[in-house]
């Protein structure tokens, strides 16, 4: 019984680690059009995050947590010309964030899918668990 607890645990960590990363595609989502608000300033910056496999004493097992969410800086912006914004340079140019949409559908569509495996997994146990509760009556 103690392993299945162990694999409930372990998808459960899986679970809410792909859950931040899902929140943090989010964020870079919604903010893809956010423009610097002034000529020089940087806009909104791509955020990514990174992983750790940690070995958590309470149940003696290696677990994913979320080790770092850093900010993805480009060597440059993109500029895109748009002369009646605040933001423009003299040229009216303005710099844009460096979020590529079609990068983070797929991160989407991968966090989605990892999440889903771990529920998958949760779901699994818990039916072997209530199959040997079942055998034990």
């Amino acid at each position: 019984m103690d392993q299945l607890f162990d694999t409930l645990t372990t998808s459960a960590y899986g679970m809410r680690a792909q859950g931040e990363r899902t929140r943090m595609i989010s964020e870079n989502i919604a903010n893809s059009n956010t423009a610097a608000n002034e000529p020089g300033q940087d806009p909104y910056t791509r955020k990514v995050i990174t992983f750790k496999n940690e070995l958590d004493r309470t149940y003696g097992q290696k677990l994913v947590k979320v080790e770092d969410i850093t900010e993805d800086r480009p060597e440059e912006f993109p500029l895109k010309y748009m002369a009646d914004h605040p933001g423009a340079d003299a040229n009216g140019y303005v710099r844009m964030p460096n979020v590529n949409m079609l990068i983070e559908v797929n991160d989407m569509r991968e966090a989605q899918r990892s999440y889903e495996a771990n529920l998958g997994m949760i779901e699994q146990t818990r039916g072997m668990m209530m199959r040997t509760i079942d055998l034990l009556r």
